[in-house]
């Protein structure tokens, strides 16, 4: 190898939830981790987490069909109730720590530091706004019978909206779904969180080198 070249590294195979592939590739674009690739499992599978662990346990065996050597599972628990860390010991992958999303988006001590405070509260994220009508006023059919608002919603007393970027158009969303469901309202800013060390520590497994991370 003369001093001009560089060694690639193998790729590396995220394989993650739907409703965090913009901020997975957000993520991979900021620290320049060119060798991670990313597939993704239907976003309304958060909904459905009966369905993540067998959807995945597929896709991995499909991947290292495919030759992947280097696997990360982009997905908390995620309601599976330790299925989904079944699926990763039997294959040999890492996923990323914590209950949920909303947990590791926070970072994982904050979420717990609140906890408790947020026990009645209804999390919304970048994607959720993005999308509030396809998951939640079409489904619910809340546009055509808001009555119905009081029956799903009744038990929260707060909307937090976890931002991870700034953008008017989502804080509007966001304060518009607030009223509309009847709840306080609170702006968090989380940015990624603890995506971008997860991800960091899943692209060094090609090259052994995590990239500086700045915030």
């Amino acid at each position: 190898m003369t001093g001009q070249e560089r060694a690639v590294p193998e790729k590396v195979l995220v394989i993650g939830c739907g409703m965090i592939a913009r901020e997975v590739l957000a993520v991979r674009e900021k620290l320049g981790l060119d060798h991670l690739e990313l597939t993704c499992l239907p976003a309304e599978y958060h909904y459905r987490p009966d369905r993540i662990p067998p959807a995945l346990d597929a896709a991995i065996i499909k991947a290292k069909q495919e030759g992947y050597r280097h696997i990360f599972v982009g997905y908390a628990d995620c309601g599976t109730g330790g299925k989904l860390d079944s699926v990763c010991e039997r294959h040999g992958v890492e996923r990323i720590a914590g209950p949920h999303c909303f947990a590791f988006y926070q970072g994982l001590e904050a979420f717990a530091a609140r906890e408790e405070e947020d026990m009645m509260s209804f999390y919304m994220t970048d994607f959720l706004c993005r999308h509030f009508e396809a998951f939640f006023l079409k489904p619910l059919a809340l546009d055509r019978h808001p009555e119905l608002i009081q029956d799903f919603f009744g038990n929260y007393e707060k909307l937090v909206y976890l931002a991870q970027t700034d953008d008017p158009k989502l804080d509007r969303v966001a304060e518009d779904a607030a009223r509309l469901l009847g709840l306080a309202y609170e702006r968090r800013p989380t940015g990624y969180g603890d995506l971008t060390s997860a991800l960091n520590r899943a692209a060094a497994q090609a090259t052994g080198r995590q990239a500086a991370v700045t915030k």
